[in-house]
């Protein structure tokens, strides 16, 4: 595989199964204060047919990604204002396969993230808010240089994120947010980078938009469709740029029901437009949200 083709690897698929902060229904929504919540996920990925500059490339890779992620959850108040922070570790395996399948496949603890949001603007009675939040995610998890497929990343990830969200009738939502991403540099870049030795690994920040309906059926169930554009993240080895740029338009369909065992969540995507990378065929997350 060429240099080129393994950074395309990086650039448009993120062992993290997706670099997009994806929101579930009422994620805008400010949450009362001093609550206490464990979260348990299972999210499963599966990505093909890769992509350059708009055009498909021979062969037939599959890249099959499982991870199971354990969230603790605090929600509080800054000053007079509603906040919530997490901390969230997830365990789990990339798989190549297809015209990969000669590449191994890494299972392993990932990259530990922890995120504060607060909200500056919050009105139950009319439904509308506006919500910031800060993502720092650290490289806890194991990496090989001499490993293609890592689950961790052996560098740092930020991101900020701003959304909105208001009636739009008396049963729908609609909501709105962005968030870029900025990322750190890993110096260990080899066996991804193309490179016998490690190399340097940079990549420019990544841009996420993110709306659609939000339709709450009765107090038990609501459901949600998402439209994503991603651009940016172009990647550089030793300062070479790439020409790699991200550019892909997905969807995310949502459910949740509020049960006696908590609140479970049910979500499924995939790409509809890619410029750069393997086309992500399959997103299925599931989540089980426990008050304590």
């Amino acid at each position: 595989m060429s240099r080129i083709n393994n950074l395309l690897l990086l650039a448009a698929f993120g062992p993290t199964l997706a670099w997009a902060i994806d929101l579930q229904p009422n994620d805008i929504v400010a949450p009362p204060p001093d609550k206490n919540y464990l979260t348990l996920s299972y999210i499963n990925t599966e990505n093909s047919t890769q992509y350059r500059n708009g055009s498909a490339r021979p062969g037939s890779p599959v890249i099959d990604t499982q991870s199971a992620n354990l969230r603790g959850t605090r929600t509080f108040t800054m000053g007079s204002l509603p906040a919530v922070s997490y901390l969230q570790l997830p365990y789990g395996t990339v798989k190549p396969g297809g015209s990969l399948a000669n590449m191994p496949s890494d299972t392993e603890i990932g990259d530990l993230s922890f995120v504060t949001a607060i909200w500056p603007y919050a009105n139950k009675n009319t439904r509308t808010y506006l919500g910031i939040a800060g993502y720092l995610i650290a490289p806890t998890g194991n990496y090989s240089s001499q490993k293609t497929f890592n689950f961790s990343e052996n560098r740092f990830r930020t991101d900020l994120q701003i959304g909105f969200q208001a009636p739009i009738t008396s049963n729908v939502d609609g909501m709105i947010a962005v968030d870029t991403m900025w990322f750190g540099g890993n110096s260990q870049c080899a066996a991804a980078c193309a490179l016998p030795t490690n190399g340097s690994l940079t990549q420019k920040p990544l841009t996420t938009t993110q709306l659609g309906p939000i339709y709450r059926i009765n107090p038990i169930f609501t459901v949600g469709a998402s439209y994503f554009y991603v651009a940016g993240g172009e990647t550089a080895i030793n300062n070479r740029y790439q020409n790699n740029v991200v550019n892909t338009q997905r969807f995310l369909l949502s459910g949740q029901a509020h049960t006696p065992i908590g609140r479970l969540s049910l979500q499924y995507g995939r790409d509809m437009e890619i410029k750069n990378g393997f086309v992500q065929t399959r997103l299925l997350a599931v989540r089980l949200a426990k008050e304590f």
